[in-house]
């Protein structure tokens, strides 16, 4: 799209100037899309001139003084209020025959714009419920006529012309001013009691996406009535109080603007006012943090305030100090992490990262820290002799008199913030606020084990840092205000807010605490002649709020400035961004820069977002709002199949962040900063919602995969700036090659962080699933992979009856046990059937199986859940198993447990480890397969677990039971039903050539020395192997699925290839029976799929040498790798599970190619950058006004397209839905960075 896309389309134009007419006047809507009758305009004119009137009755009787000021408004408001009550009597009448009744008009269209009425006269329903629509709750109903009429009444005490006369009669302004004031006073008066009591208008500050409870009526009156409180208060004080004097002449004029600021949303809504308030106040009046739900905001703030009080109370200094150290630290903790370890639950530690041994260090930090402020309180000098208190104040730099302590301790303050300044810088990528190249960071690293060799310098730094931030600067810091004169006048109420604010801010945020300090101690080092008597008068607690709200609002204004700067120039120098509008933009801008500097100014001190309107160069100041933007709890996002990698991406991406904040990696990591992290295709943004001791609180979400052309531009300019700090291309001239190229962008290079995670590898193969040679072997490859998956599967199946069994016996002493007919199992056995019992049926946790171990657990990877083939009976997660018990029905089971290290050994005992094979390039493990021994049943008893006995017939009848030669062959016996295929004998017979006879052999001695069955291992394997019947049932059972699946002809077609891996068979002779058997049929298709993987790696590798390397690279698959389809279940368990390496099998349909897709879990370098917050806030708060006020939800909008500089189309989707669509968020995290 070019940059003159139009802001607006034209429906939402027409839309918006209706709108916006009826914002400004609060209601009334005096423009339709349609003709209605003159009657509707008069009622609504009527009805905003009605508080105008009856507030002129009592204005006039006031006037000809009939009645006092207090009467002639109880008289307006009473007035109001009987009128108040008819209208929402009638509103509620016609709400009740009209939801009876319902019109329809002659010529209904469904697809009209908007509602049209059929009007018939002037007081039938539809016209009453069109003028004055009702209030849905009844409460409501009273609360807001109730309302109305205190709002008149007092509105027309508030707007008195006597008792503007009073107001403006110091200024010499006279009548000329009152008269417009008193005008358009009204004007704003009656703006608001239309909105609240006969239609309420769509205001431009909206903070929640629906108006559940009509808190949006209540907006405009409550403004007003705070401001009549101001007059309220003054005429209590008899009027004797100059700067409520003054205040009220302020508030007086800004009445009358009222109107243009809530057209301009300049005002907050009720509920984030609240937010925003209780925040403020908790941060700079009582040394909190911003926290990451409301509830948890709400909660703080309560706590904090009793906290306060309580210190007011406090008679003793001694036990002031004590109590704020101690309620300081324990509220800079995240207490709920303190309930969760005791409540046993399996997250993360408390906020000490520790667990049970971070609850002493608590202790023990607490203890220190209160020991010591006691001691120093004791101990220290007299308050004469301090530059604070009432006795002489002691000039710290003047020659005259030695430096006390408190003096030195603010000496080692500055040295600790330089230190620590300087510490925190040299582990970024980028140095003096993103303009430098930190010439020291490790340039052109590509592995994380290089990256963690070349920074070992670096982390070192970031631990000497860590410890003097966490340990050495609190109780620094709580030296200094320990000796302070000021704790003796603690009985005033800015005093006990000011040293419980700072008692606690030393806990709650050290850096910032440490650089206000510093701040105190400069200027107390720079007034040597003491001169600043206002300033020492106030107390280092009040001074410390003062320099808090200073410096807060100081780095808001520079980051603001740049936002700003930022959006002015690139509406020019990008050329995709450059509109017909821009020149003249610009021009407007450089005209009415003052104008653009106060707006910018008057946002940080509101700590309200900078908007950009459409995000062109029309500046704004937004409303108020809480920091995190959004009004709900972090964690709702739009999700699809990709969500799943991002799932993954959190945890082990937290446990980094974790890490690089303690150390500072990533700067103060303060509340409100967005990170963006970046590794292949996949971008997180990173939100920190909350940050305390030892912790902070942070939300990730995780952005679409590049599937638009924005988000594609934008991405390749994220890696260009990442590639420019972290690769640093030489560039001429010894000066610019430590500049930072993209100093100008919004993101700003952090660091790189080791993180294991998936990477993507994508590849074409053409010339290796479609070459005739190596299609050749895969019907070889795929019957010697059943063999094996078969042979694995009943010897799980057969291991876990045992398990059962002996698992029952135990548990019943004193009875005949249910294998009592069998020989009694080995120590082994019994090791692992009590291993068994204390696992639970819980399939959902990834440790069930280690990565090197070797475990019969099932062939999760094809489970049932998969559904590949239409809807399946509902399964549990995929780890379960399928097995048959004792009574002949399903049952499941999760993953076996491991026996212990003896039989791993063991496999090797008798063999010379330079006989073992070559590991192939694959990185391929020796996985072997251990299980349980079978026990022998002998040849005439019937295994409880299959459906067969035992016959010595060779030829194989499904009809007739099987006769094994050998007694160890029963646990090797398959069911009936896999073996009762409806296929004629001859075409079997056709392919019992192609029976791998040899790997049927080597299969069974390798189980045969892994322990299976008791006895010599040499006669067990000739018996097995000698027995013809268990030989012709698995030929019988394994060239059965062959023809069932279609995969009989030498040479299959690639197209064939990739239906039968999809699961879609061209429907050969008997896949229904296959189909019938549903677990065979998952065991089929995964051998198959087997094969393919094994058909492209040997021709990408080489062919296999030998069966044992063939053996070893079906074990790897078995314990390694998920192969199936990216679309399945098992793909979506076996990301979370972190599998180590997950292939599936696609094609392009648009080139007509095969591709194969291998994710590999590993440990990657995550790029990891800082945006500039206010560019954040001011977008998000453009994309909040847009959508849900200009409701323009225009997918090609101006506003949503790809911005280099700006990142507009990430930060779009990075914002909470409904107007972002992040397709992954988490629920807040919690780090531990103590």
């Amino acid at each position: 799209m070019g940059p003159d896309v139009p802001l607006l389309n034209d429906y939402k134009q027409e839309f918006f100037w209706k709108r916006f007419p009826q914002t400004v006047l609060g209601g009334p809507r005096f423009k339709l899309g349609y003709c209605a009758p003159p009657y509707v305009y008069v009622h609504q004119l009527v009805l905003f001139l009605t508080p105008w009137l009856l507030g002129g009755v009592g204005t006039l009787l006031y006037q000809l003084r009939v009645l006092d000021d207090a009467r002639a408004g109880i008289l307006s408001g009473a007035l109001m209020l009987g009128a108040g009550a008819t209208l929402q009597t009638l509103a509620q009448c016609a709400a009740r025959r009209t939801g009876t009744v319902q019109r329809l008009p002659a010529a209904n269209n469904i697809l009209a714009d908007e509602e049209e009425v059929e009007f018939t006269h002037c007081v039938a329903p539809e016209t009453v419920r069109f003028v004055v629509p009702g209030k849905r709750f009844m409460v409501n109903v009273v609360l807001h006529t109730v309302l109305a009429g205190a709002l008149c009444g007092l509105g027309t005490w508030y707007l008195l012309p006597d008792r503007l006369s009073v107001v403006y009669g110091d200024t010499g302004a006279g009548m000329g001013a009152v008269v417009p004031v008193f005008v358009l006073s009204w004007v704003t008066l009656c703006i608001a009691e239309y909105s609240l009591i006969v239609n309420t208008a769509t205001e431009t500050a909206t903070f929640q996406p629906q108006d559940t409870y009509e808190i949006t009526p209540l907006t405009r009156p409550l403004y007003i009535l705070a401001f009549i409180a101001v007059d309220l208060a003054l005429r209590c004080m008899g009027g004797g109080v100059a700067e409520l004097q003054l205040a009220s002449q302020v508030l007086h004029v800004l009445f009358v603007v009222l109107p243009l600021l809530w057209a301009l949303g300049m005002l907050s809504p009720l509920d984030a006012l609240l937010l925003w308030a209780m925040e403020q106040i908790l941060v700079h009046g009582l040394g909190g943090s911003p926290m990451a739900t409301n509830f948890r905001l709400v909660v703080m703030f309560l706590a904090s305030v009793c906290v306060v009080v309580s210190t007011f109370f406090i008679p003793s200094s001694l036990g002031v100090v004590l109590f704020t150290v101690a309620m300081g630290y324990l509220l800079s903790q995240d207490l709920t992490q303190v309930m969760v370890l005791f409540r046993g639950r399996n997250r993360d530690p408390p906020s000490l990262g520790l667990g049970w041994f971070g609850l002493p260090l608590s202790v023990l930090l607490l203890a220190g820290a209160m020991t010591e402020v006691g001691l120093l309180h004791q101990l220290s000098p007299s308050p004469g002799n301090l530059s604070l208190g009432s006795g002489p104040v002691e000039v710290w730099g003047s020659a005259s008199s030695a430096p006390g302590p408190q003096a030195a301790v603010g000496w080692l303050l500055i040295a600790l913030l330089l230190v620590t300044r300087a510490l925190r810088e040299l582990q970024g990528a980028c140095v003096c606020g993103g303009l430098f190249l930190n010439p020291l960071y490790p340039r052109q690293v590509s592995s994380a084990q290089a990256f963690r060799r070349r920074s070992r310098g670096l982390r070192v730094a970031g631990l000497a840092r860590r410890a003097l931030l966490n340990l050495v600067c609190p109780f620094a810091m709580i030296a200094f205000l320990a000796m302070d004169a000021t704790l003796q006048k603690l009985h005033t109420a800015s005093l006990a807010i000011g040293f419980t604010r700072a008692f606690r801010v030393v806990w709650q945020s050290s850096e910032d605490a440490l650089l206000q300090m510093v701040v105190v101690v400069v200027v107390r080092l720079a007034d040597r002649e003491g001169t600043a008597h206002h300033w020492h008068d106030l107390g280092t607690g009040v001074q410390l709020i003062l320099v808090s709200l200073v410096s807060d609002r100081l780095s808001q204004f520079l980051a603001k400035l740049k936002f700003a700067l930022t959006v002015l120039i690139t509406s020019w120098t990008e050329t995709k961004q450059r509109r017909q509008s821009a020149g003249a933009l610009l021009a407007l801008n450089g005209a009415l820069c003052p104008l653009l500097l106060a707006v910018v100014l008057l946002s940080a001190l509101l700590a309200a977002p900078l908007l950009p309107l459409f995000t062109l160069p029309i500046f704004l100041v937004g409303f108020p709002r809480p920091q995190r933007s959004w009004p709900e709890t972090p964690g709702t996002a739009c999700p699809c199949p990709d969500s799943v990698y991002y799932q993954q991406l959190s945890a082990r991406l937290a446990s980094a962040l974790k890490q690089a904040c303690a150390n500072g990696v990533l700067g103060s990591c303060s509340p409100g900063s967005h990170f963006l992290s970046r590794f292949q295709d996949r971008v997180a943004w990173v939100t920190v919602l909350e940050k305390g001791y030892g912790y902070c609180t942070v939300n990730i979400k995780g952005l679409e995969l590049q599937e638009t052309s924005c988000h594609t531009v934008e991405a390749r300019r994220v890696d260009e700036v990442f590639e420019g700090a972290f690769d640093r291309l030489e560039r001429p001239g010894r000066f610019l090659r430590f500049l930072n190229p993209h100093w100008e962008n919004s993101l700003r290079p952090c660091s790189t962080l080791p993180v294991r995670v998936y990477s993507d590898a994508r590849n074409v193969l053409t010339g290796i699933i479609d070459s005739p040679d190596h299609l050749r072997q895969l019907r070889s490859d795929f019957l010697k992979t059943l063999v094996w998956i078969l042979l694995r599967h009943c010897l799980q199946d057969k291991a876990y009856a045992v398990r059962r069994v002996k698992g029952h016996s135990l548990q019943l002493s004193g009875r005949k046990s249910q294998s009592s007919q069998h020989p009694e199992p080995s120590p082994g056995d019994i090791k692992m059937a009590m291993a068994s019992q204390g696992h639970p049926d819980s399939s959902s946790s990834p440790n069930l199986r280690g990565r090197d171990s070797s475990s019969l657990s099932s062939f999760a990877d094809w489970s049932d859940e998969d559904d590949l083939f239409g809807p399946v009976p509902a399964r549990k997660p995929v780890r379960m198993i399928m097995v048959r018990t004792e009574e002949g029905q399903t049952g499941l089971e999760s993953g076996v447990s491991l026996p212990g290290s003896a039989e791993i050994h063991s496999l090797y005992e008798n063999m010379a480890l330079a006989s073992l094979p070559t590991l192939r390039p694959l990185g391929l493990g020796l996985g072997m397969g251990l299980g349980l021994p079978a026990t022998d049943k002998g040849r005439d008893h019937q295994i409880p677990t299959v459906t067969t006995t035992a016959t010595t017939t060779p030829s194989i009848d499904p009809t007739q039971p099987l006769n094994f030669s050998c007694p160890y062959s029963e646990s090797l016996s398959l069911a009936t039903a896999w073996r009762n295929a409806p296929l004629p004998s001859s075409r079997l017979q056709a392919l019992r050539p192609c029976f791998p006879e040899d790997w049927f052999h080597f299969c069974l001695s390798r189980f045969v020395m892994e322990g299976f069955w008791e006895g010599e291992p040499e006669q067990v394997c000739r018996a097995l192997q000698e027995d013809q019947v268990l030989r012709e049932l698995y030929s019988q059972v394994a060239l059965s699925c062959l023809v069932a699946l279609g995969a009989d002809a030498a040479v299959p077609s690639p197209s064939l290839l990739f239906r039968v891996y999809c699961g879609d068979a061209p429907w050969p002779d008997g896949l229904d029976w296959l189909r019938a058997n549903k677990e065979l049929h998952q065991l089929t298709l995964g051998a198959f799929r087997y094969s393919v993987k094994l058909l492209i790696d040997q021709a990408s590798l080489g062919p296999v040498e030998s069966l044992e390397e063939l053996y070893t690279t079906l074990q790897d698959y078995h314990d390694n790798w998920f192969i199936g389809l990216a679309t399945e279940r098992g793909w979506h368990d076996g990301v979370l599970q972190e599998k180590p390496f997950l292939f599936s099998l696609g094609q392009d349909l648009t080139m007509g190619t095969y591709t194969g897709r291998v994710l590999s879990l590993q440990e990657n370098l995550v790029q990891v950058g800082v945006l500039n917050e206010e560019c954040v806030r001011g977008q998000w708060a453009n994309l909040s006004w847009e959508l849900l006020y200009a409701t323009n939800d225009d997918e090609e909008r101006y506003s949503i397209q790809a911005h280099p500089v700006m990142l507009r189309n990430l930060t779009v989707q990075a914002a909470d839905p409904p107007l972002g669509y992040p397709i992954y968020s988490s629920k807040p995290l919690h780090l531990a960075c103590l």
